[in-house]
């Protein structure tokens, strides 16, 4: 069997097996989040759980951003400093009991780690990027503040494998590390690795062990991917975030990134809860299955889009392009914010436009706003004034209105492009 086979039956199943059991399980989850957790007895107070068996069911409940969160934790951290979100907690808190670990990441946000193996479910990613068991893994992704060491760790240490805690920075004792520990393989960032390959071959270090790696955090352009093979080291990355774990993972296909098996992805028009068609970039969105932590409709905050069809290597669920940057396009008009939600509600108010991109150009202190929106070809003739109209009522701003044909915008999630120099 090949080190990067799939880690068990769930990920080459039948696609439509998987998707009925994840739906499956979505109400309980539902009812235990509005049961357990005060922050969700709020979001989701009046909804029956039972009748949320499907995606369109799903897509009708409120999205929960980052921002959102941080927020309810800073309201509530007298009594919970976890906001209401965790089913699990420690003695001092509302939630009493359950929690292993506990993290901070910039906010700043708290993330709870509870007791299970594989708490972050990264040995997926791990095993996709060929780590075996019995292997030394050099992970130097922060074992302090925020949970990407302990993610990597615990994945580790499911897949049966040693792990070597360098953390970040310590260059040259990592190097060291490496050269007299001879690991099989690495867990961190790019960038650092990078640093560690560059830095070797300045001080005739030896890192010929490690052949394989598994990075996050950052982008991992297919340039850096060609160079660290070159000096052999096959890399991997996957898309995991300190609210739900493993979200996504690439395989030796390359051709996008695996979804998780313990996640429901969605992928909706920025600003907004609505599913884009397969293919459209958009935020994902992401409904996890953990009971300690039951985030429902979590807004990452980060642009994807649908793959169509499965992975070469005969894993079966929905693969995603990766990340291709930010949803949240706020930004600053004439003194006043608009966001993307804006766009979204005078789109809501015409159901005739199809797609809208709100475009800001000239300087900082002579700014102008345009409205490029698709339409089809037999839209009134009226309905520039119309969206003009909206514009001013929602943002408080005037914009110019430009009907297009539809396909016209670009695929990339911009809801607003600011294309204003700083002169």
């Amino acid at each position: 069997m090949s080190e990067t086979t799939p880690l068990d039956a769930l990920e080459t199943r039948d696609p439509a097996e998987r998707e009925a059991a994840l739906l499956a399980a979505l109400p309980a989850q539902i009812a235990h989040a509005q049961a357990r957790t005060a922050a969700f007895g709020e979001i989701l107070a009046g909804i029956d759980a039972t009748a949320i068996t499907s995606r369109a069911a799903l897509a009708g409940l409120p999205v929960t951003r980052k921002g959102e969160l941080l927020e309810r934790q800073k309201a509530r951290r007298a009594q919970d400093a976890m906001g209401g979100f965790a089913a699990i907690g420690w003695r001092g808190q509302l939630v009493t009991r359950g929690a292993r670990r506990v993290f901070q990441s910039p906010g700043p946000i708290y993330e709870p780690e509870g007791s299970g193996a594989d708490y972050w479910r990264l040995a997926r990613a791990m095993r996709a990027a060929g780590f075996a068991a019995d292997e030394l893994i050099h992970n130097s992704f922060s074992y302090h503040l925020t949970p990407a060491g302990s993610m990597m760790e615990t994945a580790a240490h499911a897949l049966g494998c040693a792990v070597f805690p360098g953390g970040v920075g310590n260059t040259e004792l990592q190097l060291q590390a490496i050269a007299e520990l001879r690991p099989q393989a690495y867990a961190g960032t790019p960038s650092f690795l990078k640093i560690l390959v560059e830095k070797a071959a300045e001080t005739g270090a030896s890192i010929a062990s490690i052949t394989k790696a598994l990075v996050s955090g950052e982008a991992f352009p297919p340039s850096l991917r060609d160079w660290l093979r070159e000096r052999g080291i096959e890399g991997y990355q996957c898309y995991a975030t300190a609210d739900v774990g493993l979200i996504a993972y690439e395989t030796a296909a390359r051709q996008g990134l695996v979804i998780d098996e313990g996640v429901i992805v969605e992928i909706v028009r920025p600003g907004t809860g609505d599913p884009v068609p397969e293919g459209e970039v958009g935020e994902v969105v992401v409904t996890t299955l953990n009971r300690d932590y039951p985030l429902i409709r979590f807004g990452t905050g980060d642009l994807s889009a649908i793959l169509p069809g499965p992975c070469p290597t005969g894993r079966t669920a929905p693969r995603i392009r990766g990340w291709l940057g930010r949803a949240d396009q706020t930004t600053k008009v004439r003194g006043m914010f608009v966001h993307p939600s804006q766009v979204a509600e005078v789109l809501r108010r015409h159901p005739e436009a199809l797609r809208a991109r709100l475009v800001v150009e000239g300087e900082m202190a002579s700014d102008r706003m345009g409205l490029w929106v698709e339409v089809p070809a037999d839209a009134p003739a009226s309905l520039a004034e119309a969206l003009a109209g909206s514009v001013r009522d929602v943002t408080k701003l005037r914009a110019e209105v430009k009907l297009v044909a539809p396909g016209s915008l670009p695929n990339d999630g911009k809801v607003i492009s600011d294309e204003r120099s700083l002169a």
